[in-house]
């Protein structure tokens, strides 16, 4: 049995939780406890604050979790990334007020900065800065006379303007949620059995599933259109000189593509989403 680690809290609970629920895991939240048992699977979760996370499966004591790219970098942990997810995505900004004369990222090498993350803006500047490190409210700590600038994760800026604040430069760092595992830890089959889930649940939210019938005169351009991840199932129909074609497609042109096979001449074409999947 392996133990997995999970966001108790913030952006990054609901995706993870809807994720591992739809690979087939028992991994909801009790509303007590911080742990989750799910014994079919040889898996026990354990709710915990994201920036701590990293520590644990850094250290061992947890084999594996799911937290930010971020965190884990912050952390400086050990922990390996084995597989990038598709949420959480954020960016890491430098912001000054309104009025001050900074203009780009260089201005601040020696400015005093509050932030979170003291260790991702050293590794930026590639030098020890001068900082005032904050778990929360970061941008409050300029018009309190703490700080110069603040670095810290940004959505939509609306929080920045609100305290006087504008963007300076590109930003520091990017991050999304991705699963961690201890180095040692890797090739448990657990969570070998986890990262093929989790591959095939993201197969399945980009990939739909393509059926049509198709003159047998046509069937070698309704392919190109349809070529699959490998190659199309391809049978024939009883009695016609006509075939049965099923392709995986690509989600954001599946309208389009069925679209096309009509205007070509196929026919019966039938469009389905994909549960899961082992490529």
């Amino acid at each position: 049995m392996i133990k997995v680690a999970l966001p108790n809290k913030g952006m990054l609970f609901e995706p993870t939780q809807e994720l591992l629920k739809d690979c087939g895991y028992k991994a909801s939240k009790p509303y007590k406890t911080l742990t989750q048992l799910d014994s079919k699977n040889g898996i026990e979760f354990f709710f915990l604050r994201p920036s701590d996370i990293p520590m644990y499966v850094g250290r061992g004591i947890i084999d594996a979790g799911i937290t930010g790219i971020d965190f884990n970098a912050e952390a400086k942990s050990p922990a390996v990334k084995v597989l990038d997810l598709p949420y959480g995505a954020s960016k890491m900004c430098a912001a000054v007020p309104n009025e001050s004369p900074v203009q780009s990222l260089d201005d601040l090498k020696n400015a005093t900065i509050a932030t979170s993350f003291p260790n991702i803006v050293s590794n930026y500047y590639k030098k020890d800065m001068n900082f005032v490190v904050l778990e929360g409210a970061v941008e409050i700590s300029v018009s309190l006379g703490v700080s110069d600038a603040i670095v810290d994760v940004v959505e939509t800026g609306t929080t920045l303007k609100q305290a006087g604040l504008r963007i300076v430069g590109e930003p520091l760092f990017h991050s999304n949620a991705a699963l961690f595992c201890h180095p040692q830890k890797q090739d448990l089959e657990e969570v070998h059995t986890l990262i093929r889930r989790i591959e095939g649940k993201l197969v399945a939210k980009t990939y739909m599933m393509i059926e049509y019938d198709c003159p047998a005169e046509l069937l070698n351009k309704a392919c190109d259109m349809t070529p699959g991840l490998d190659a199309p199932t391809i049978s024939k129909l009883h009695g016609r000189d006509w075939y049965a074609v099923k392709a995986m497609v690509p989600e954001e042109d599946a309208n389009a593509v069925m679209d096309k096979l009509w205007d070509i001449g196929c026919r019966s074409i039938l469009l389905f989403s994909i549960k899961s999947a082992r490529i």
